[in-house]
């Protein structure tokens, strides 16, 4: 009986090492450069923010915090990753240094225009998070002023149609 739990855990074992090898296989072969160089704004979108470590930068930005040791704190992320994401969000415009000390020299990191239009993406990553994904106690978020939760959902600016009620067509560049 021993031996077959053992097999079985390393039969699992092997599935489990093949499959990450060709998640890495894959992530490794999608250049960021070639992504971010798609037509798709997707993509686009997410050769910089598609790592959860970059998501959770820019919600703990949104939240207030500015420093590194906020961050990585906060995060829980190691210091030599947190470097290269707050690098690559300064360098893609969505995070701005700021002196705050002179001596020593200390830098923070502010959102920029472009962070803070993030917002309303991190809110339907959350929602899509809360219906798909909830199990046990959940973060609210509410309206400062009048203090309802907010139920984020994406509209159509142009139809005031919720996102995902009608057909969708996709065009490329290419077409007329």
């Amino acid at each position: 009986m021993v031996g077959c739990i053992l097999s079985n855990c390393h039969y699992h074992f092997e599935i489990d090492v093949t499959i990450n090898l060709i998640l890495c296989h894959y992530q490794n072969s999608m250049n960021n450069e070639n992504i971010s160089n798609e037509p798709c704004p997707i993509a686009r979108s997410l050769a910089f923010a598609g790592d959860a470590w970059s998501i959770l930068i820019l919600r703990d930005a949104h939240a207030g915090l500015t420093r590194f040791d906020q961050f990585r704190k906060s995060i829980g992320i190691a210091p030599t990753i947190l470097t290269r994401r707050l690098a690559m969000l300064t360098e893609e415009g969505l995070l701005e240094k700021r002196l705050y000390s002179e001596r020593p020299p200390r830098e923070e990191y502010v959102l920029t225009a472009a962070g803070r239009d993030f917002l309303p993406v991190l809110f339907m990553i959350g929602a899509w998070g809360r219906k798909y994904r909830d199990g046990g106690k959940l973060v609210r978020f509410l309206d400062a002023e009048t203090g309802t939760e907010i139920k984020a959902v994406a509209i159509d600016e142009v139809t005031g149609a919720k996102i995902g009620t009608r057909p969708i067509r996709t065009v490329t560049p290419d077409e007329s």
